[in-house]
């Protein structure tokens, strides 16, 4: 099987069996594919594998050694059980063959071997049933063979039932056999003065090392590959958009903007200025704007980004707005309208369109969009239809971009030619996680915060350990609407009966969801219906006026809900996550969020942004079951000790690990991450992308580096160039 390269089909190097078999289980369609595929750990066959600590319904490879083997015929079945009993030295597990007697010859007492299969259980005993094993040879080799193979780390895959980690060392010693030549990605140079091996040497050692000092050297250089061709791929699609040519959309003097400025009643903050500035450049610049704004919950982006629409709006242009839900949008025109006054709205008419809008209604907004009256347009999806067309679509804000895929951003781009795009997140990301997803576009962070905030307060109502606070919780909601404020009541569910056939049961009214010692919830308790029957039977919110909302509910009745809230003429909404993001209600000063460890680091903490944003102190309380100590706990924790959401993202990511940070909802590269680790490669990943503009500097189209033009196309394709494109 001579000459495989890494593009080669792996039903062409193994079989199509076998390669059916590890795309249905890894998604690995080629040779590079599977040698992507690394251990995870490595064995020796002197060592014994804790039996005690293997996790049942987990597949599994351990080390250990045969103490015994039996066999017997079956009661109530033909055919015969062979019980082999194997043991760590200290715990023990069978494995169990039916109708196999010949493995009595192998399976003998003292020897040792590497058994993988999935873990289960059988009168309390764990087991593995008919497992794969490979037996060491070492009494009937010499005597230092047997010294060397007692020294040579075993890899350990990650594996699948029905792929063993055996099965993936001997599949992948059968393709690096085969193996010809293969260009380098890292340059010579670079290979040089970081010490780095040969991409052959590093596939050999990672693979199939001789002895531990061979891996390290092996994980250090992949890490680099990876690192380095990722970074040229983003710096490429930047160089790609600035090779398009954009309109320039200058600000004139005494025109919309500076109109707009001289009205505002307040002074820009330091970072919304220079956020400011910067955009201002890139609209005047030889290519699309391509800039991402990153800011905490109330930050000021949606203004920054309003100068921006008002800039393009001189020239004529126009700005589409995009934003997740409809009651966001909705609220992001009145917003846009307020914010503009008597005299430039009538000027720029900030027009909604929205999937839920009467018939007639949506007509008069389409037509305004396509005659270019409408200089600002706010929508959700209803804006990618095919049927919404634009005049002059010079500027494209994504609000919230983790809500919408590549493709629906590109559809909205594609209704212009070459239009600016800003990008809008309260969800801060970190630098090295901004670097690797969003490497190829300009960033910015606003961190500095308008004056007037009155800050907020953040609890744990922590009811494992305290049951009573559960009826605290709904006593001090009481106390802040007594002095005229409101609260949000945020649920994970719309109707928790409805998410499992179990009943919720006759609990006594304001007591813990389930019991105090409980480590956690085991499903979802409260939905928005459930908390608005048990308020409505609270002595103490009989006065006070409820109303809940939810995804489900009509466009125009979500809208008159938030809309009768905002006037003051709710107490208290009961909600789901439809208010994480944009909903700005002044006087809302209480968020409480039960079931809290069912969220994310970066959901619970823009939920919370829904609250202080006026005058008003606010106060967030975070009611969960979940065990001290436990992950879902630790989340939690993390939310109440710190305010300060750049902080958060890094727990949040330390916690979490990265994820398929380049999933094909994030960048559209194919795959996630093998070797690298954005936690902790930070610096890695700065000088990779350092030294990959050296490289595009002096070379563009990398036509001296033909190993990293090869890696590429392995790694970003014809069809995430395109994705790569859109993001």
């Amino acid at each position: 099987m001579p000459g495989l390269s890494l593009s080669s089909r792996l039903d062409g190097a193994v079989g199509g069996k076998t390669a059916t078999a590890f795309d249905k289980a890894f998604g690995t369609k080629t040779v590079g594919e599977l040698l992507e595929h690394y251990p995870r750990r490595y064995a020796r066959r002197g060592e014994l594998t804790p039996i005690a600590s293997l996790p049942l319904s987990e597949p599994v490879t351990i080390v250990a050694e045969v103490v015994s083997a039996t066999e017997r015929r079956m009661q109530n079945r033909r055919g015969s059980l062979l019980e082999v009993v194997i043991s760590d030295g200290d715990g023990r597990m069978s494995l169990t063959f039916f109708n196999q007697s010949w493995r009595l010859k192998d399976l003998t007492p003292g020897r040792r071997g590497i058994f993988s299969g999935k873990v289960g259980e059988y009168r309390r005993q764990t087991q593995l049933t008919h497992p794969d094993y490979e037996l060491f040879d070492d009494m009937a080799e010499a005597r230092a063979e047997a010294e060397v193979n007692a020294k040579r780390p075993i890899p350990i895959y990650p594996a699948t039932s029905s792929i063993p980690s055996t099965l993936v060392q001997k599949t992948i010693s059968l393709v690096l056999d085969g193996l010809g030549e293969i260009d380098d990605p890292l340059p010579e140079a670079l290979r040089r003065r970081h010490g780095l091996l040969s991409a052959r040497t590093a596939l050999e050692h990672i693979h199939r090392p001789e002895h531990d000092d061979e891996i390290g050297p092996a994980v250090d250089t992949l890490r680099w590959q990876e690192a380095f061709v990722l970074q040229t791929a983003l710096l490429q699609q930047r160089q790609f958009v600035r090779a398009l040519s954009a309109a320039k959309r200058p600000a004139a003097p005494g025109g919309l903007r500076e109109r707009f400025d001289a009205a505002l009643p307040f002074a820009l903050t330091p970072d919304q200025a220079d956020v400011g500035e910067r955009i201002a450049r890139d609209l005047v610049g030889d290519w699309p704007m391509n800039r991402l704004v990153q800011g905490e919950v109330g930050s000021g982006k949606t203004l920054v980004a309003l100068r921006a629409m008002l800039q393009v709006a001189e020239s004529g242009g126009q700005s589409a707005l995009i934003a997740p839900t409809e009651v966001l949008a909705a609220q992001h025109v009145r917003s846009i309208a307020r914010s503009l006054g008597p005299q430039l709205a009538p000027e720029l008419m900030p027009t909604l369109l929205t999937g839920q809008l009467p018939a007639a209604e949506r007509r008069k907004a389409a037509l305004r969009v396509a005659s270019g009256q409408a200089r600002i347009v706010v929508g959700t999806h209803a804006l990618l239809s095919s049927t919404t067309t634009f005049a002059d679509l010079g500027l494209v804000v994504v609000d919230e971009q983790h809500r919408f895929g590549v493709d629906q951003r590109e559809a909205l781009r594609s209704k212009g030619d070459a239009p600016h795009t800003l990008v809008l997140t309260a969800t801060p990301i970190p630098r090295t996680v901004a670097m690797t997803v969003f490497g190829d576009l300009d960033v910015s962070t606003i961190r500095t915060m308008p004056a007037g905030r009155a800050g907020i307060s953040t609890f744990v109502a922590p009811l494992a350990e305290k049951p009573g606070w559960f009826a605290r919780v709904w006593d001090r909601v009481a106390e802040e609407v007594a002095q005229s404020r409101q609260a949000f009541v945020v649920c994970a569910a719309i109707d928790a009966e409805q998410l499992t056939s179990d009943e919720v049961g006759d609990e006594p009214v304001a007591s813990p969801p389930a019991s105090a010692g409980s480590a956690e919830p085991a499903r979802t308790r409260w939905g928005v219906v459930q908390v608005a029957e048990l308020l409505s039977r609270l002595p103490q919110f009989a006065d006070i006026r409820v109303e809940v909302l939810h995804g489900k509910m009509p466009a125009d009745q979500k809208d008159a809900v938030m809309q009768a809230f905002a006037r003051g003429d709710i107490d208290v909404l009961v909600a789901t996550t439809v208010i994480e993001v944009g909903v700005d209600v002044p006087n809302a000063s209480t968020m409480v969020i039960l079931e809290a460890d069912r969220f994310g680091v970066s959901q619970l903490h823009q939920l919370r942004g829904r609250v202080g944003r006026g005058g008003l102190p606010g106060l967030c309380l975070l009611v969960t079951e979940a065990s001290p100590g436990s992950s879902s706990r630790a989340r939690v924790d993390a939310v109440a000790r710190t305010l300060d959401g750049f902080e958060l993202a890094e727990v949040d990511l330390e916690l979490r690990g990265e994820g398929d940070v380049l999933g094909d909802r994030q960048s559209g590269a194919r795959s996630s991450l093998r070797m690298l680790r954005v936690v902790t490669d930070a610096a890695l990943i700065t000088e990779a992308r350092a030294e990959a503009e050296r490289v595009l500097d002096d070379d563009p189209a990398l036509q001296r580096h033909a190993g990293l033009a090869a890696a590429l196309e392995r790694r970003v394709g014809v069809e995430e160039r395109a994705a790569l494109a859109k993001s």
